[in-house]
């Protein structure tokens, strides 16, 4: 009997890995001589860089860089297993954590620590970078990020433009002959879900900007920087990047990664599923275990849950594919027509969220092990007819 286990984190309470390790525990007192293939999983945002770290047995590698408002923050990524792989969180730079909510302000807020993340995978002569930017602090366009690879934004003057987006305005001129040459040599994919473009009334100023501190004026100031910033790529670069699909992911950041690093964007759990290489471990799989924190009908766009059901049934259509979640939310009956087979709370009884969390893994191998518990029973009964 073959047995998949590729779970996303259970946000505050398990990494994907303890996840998996957690169900395969109660899996087994079931069935001990089954064969288990533990695959962490993410959906592009928070723990991606730990869950393929964890899956392909990199190595995570931390480094002093610069955050959203110049503050030094230690910023941890990874290798990956082929070493030729380094996965970035936009988030361990020039995140909203990283900056108190006092503190916030997109007017300022950079990217450049992000930039330097980039440098720092660089430096471990990697061939790829995957790189996640959800939970961004920052409104600049990914300014900031290119100022740290060599780009030189200069005012009429000819100076450097200060940090954020709020001096995008300013701008005269891009001056890419500085950039680092590296970046020839490597593939940049950017893991985001997000489709916003730009600027405008859908823009990332108008969206997002609201969340990261920018008031009705900020929010009428970054757009138009924005987009200013946007005509100078296009006179520079011959790239137009201000209504592409994507280009206002984190704070702008989207944009900056097309227009000079060449990055791809895609969803989130496609690149998890490829670098897992999730599809292949899956065939022949009898029985498939997924799960994270919360399961709604949101799962069905581009959550772990959906991607792994997609996946795992492309290649192992009769396996059933279980989601084990900390809470069933609304709508999450449409699931079942996506693929899932079955969905199971894995609460004990009514607790507050500290209790939740602090009980997750012990809850969660309970319950694998009771779902664990009907396959075999179940199997039994069908031999028996």
């Amino acid at each position: 009997m073959k047995i998949v286990i590729a779970p996303d984190s259970f946000k505050g309470g398990m990494t994907a890995k303890q996840a998996a390790d957690a169900i395969e525990l109660g899996v087994k007192r079931i069935f001990p001589d089954a064969d288990y293939e533990k695959i962490p999983m993410a959906d592009g945002g928070e723990g991606t860089v730990q869950a393929l770290v964890d899956a392909t047995r990199g190595q995570l590698v931390t480094k002093q860089v610069t955050g959203p408002l110049g503050n030094p923050v230690n910023a941890t990524f990874g290798l990956l297993g082929d070493r030729q792989t380094a996965v970035i969180e936009m988030a361990a730079a020039s995140g909203l954590e990283t900056v108190s909510k006092e503190e916030l302000n997109p007017l300022l807020a950079t990217t450049f620590g992000t930039g330097e993340l980039i440098l720092a995978a660089l430096d471990n002569h990697v061939k790829h970078i995957i790189l996640g930017i959800g939970g961004s602090a920052t409104v600049d366009g990914g300014a900031g990020m290119a100022q740290a690879l060599g780009v030189r934004l200069l005012d009429a003057s000819g100076r450097q433009l200060h940090p954020g987006g709020g001096d995008l305005g300013r701008l005269a001129q891009i001056d890419i002959s500085g950039i680092d040459q590296r970046l020839a040599t490597v593939s940049v994919v950017v893991a985001s879900d997000v489709t916003n473009p730009l600027t405008g009334a859908n823009g990332t100023a108008a969206v997002f900007g609201p969340q990261k501190g920018a008031t009705p004026a900020m929010v009428s100031t970054l757009d138009a920087n924005l987009r200013h910033f946007a005509t100078k790529i296009y006179s520079a670069l011959g790239l137009d990047v201000d209504q592409r699909p994507g280009a206002g992911a984190a704070g702008g950041l989207g944009a900056g990664l097309m227009a000079f690093t060449g990055a791809d964007l895609q969803p989130g759990i496609a690149i998890m599923i490829k670098y897992t290489h999730l599809r292949e471990r899956a065939e022949k799989a009898d029985l498939v275990f997924t799960g994270e924190g919360q399961v709604d009908f949101q799962t069905q766009f581009g959550k772990t849950p959906f991607g792994v059901a997609t996946a795992t049934k492309a290649v192992a259509p009769y396996a059933p594919v279980i989601v084990l979640t900390g809470n069933v939310g609304k709508g999450s009956d449409v699931l079942f027509n996506l693929g899932i087979d079955a969905i199971f709370a894995i609460e004990q009884g009514v607790s507050s969220l500290s209790d939740a969390i602090k009980n997750g893994p012990a809850n969660l191998v309970a319950t694998a092990e009771q779902v664990a518990r009907i396959i075999q029973q179940t199997s039994k009964y069908i031999d028996k007819v």
